[in-house]
């Protein structure tokens, strides 16, 4: 069997891919994500180098050299680097990803376009990209309540009202989650990311028990948009004083699924899986 090519980027889903695909018997091979990646990825795969998140040629040529077939992309990129200033000097393309990114992307450059982009370039190059999910089907998301920790009738209807208000954002391309008490929209995320979503829901709810609705992408591909949760998501939450949480289920990835729900029901906070 060819080595398994790991494109990884923030937090802890590379490792569980890393320590999903090993147990499968793959060989890996990882490319890190200058600045997102953690180093200590290194001792989880075979082989490891790291990359510019702008130098897709450089990408494509270590996975190709190690006999790479087939890929997973997982773990987030800070989409607000995009925008600090003078990013371009901090982040110089190669030939590679400058032409995609004045040619194909020049008019659209939201993140599944990218995403799409960059599939389709690894592709035409032989380096086929596989559902993210694939050897860590054990933490997606099931449907009904997960914790011991049961959500109220309130949080319920909630989550009702709001389901449909987070997917029309998802569709959209705003936002993926949403912050909402006794059916008022309290926060809404967009280029800040969840978690700043979640902190800034505190502020403005400061009598708490409010629901975070977490939906996955309307445009999602399971190769490389799959929305994920972890401790930090719910030390967050606790921090805010939130009480539920209802998450897309089979399309969400739990990071540590046992770690999150232990502790989600520490803080007595529910945690929900909806289809």
């Amino acid at each position: 069997m060819p080595p398994l090519g790991l494109i990884a980027g923030e937090g802890v889903f590379p490792f569980l891919v890393a320590r999903g695909a090993r147990s499968a018997g793959r060989r890996i091979v990882c490319i890190g994500l200058r600045g997102s990646a953690r180093p200590e990825i290194a001792a989880e795969v075979d082989e490891f180098r790291w990359v510019s998140i702008v130098r897709l040629g450089s990408w494509i040529r270590l996975l190709r050299r190690a006999g790479v077939s087939e890929a997973i992309m997982v773990g987030r990129v800070v989409k607000t680097t995009m925008y600090a200033r003078l990013a371009w000097l901090h982040n110089i393309p190669d030939l590679r990803t400058a032409r995609l990114w004045f040619t194909r992307l020049r008019r659209d450059k939201r993140p599944f376009a990218i995403l799409n982009a960059l599939a389709d370039t690894l592709e035409s190059e032989g380096i086929r990209l596989i559902d993210s999910t694939t050897y860590t089907q054990d933490q997606l998301v099931t449907p009904g309540v997960l914790t011991r920790t049961q959500p109220s009738a309130a949080q319920l209807e909630d989550a009702r009202h709001g389901w449909e208000l987070c997917r029309q954002l998802s569709r959209l391309d705003i936002g993926q989650s949403i912050a909402i008490k006794d059916k008022d929209v309290i926060a809404v995320e967009a280029l800040e990311g969840t978690n700043a979503m979640i902190e800034r829901a505190g502020q403005l709810c400061k009598t708490g028990g409010w629901t975070l609705i977490k939906v996955a992408n309307a445009h999602q591909d399971m190769r490389m948009d799959v929305p994920t949760v972890g401790v930090t998501t719910i030390e967050k939450l606790a921090a805010a004083r939130a009480a539920c949480v209802v998450l897309e289920a089979r399309k969400t990835t739990f990071l540590e699924r046992e770690k999150v729900i232990e502790l989600a029901d520490r803080h007595g906070i529910a945690i929900v899986g909806m289809a």
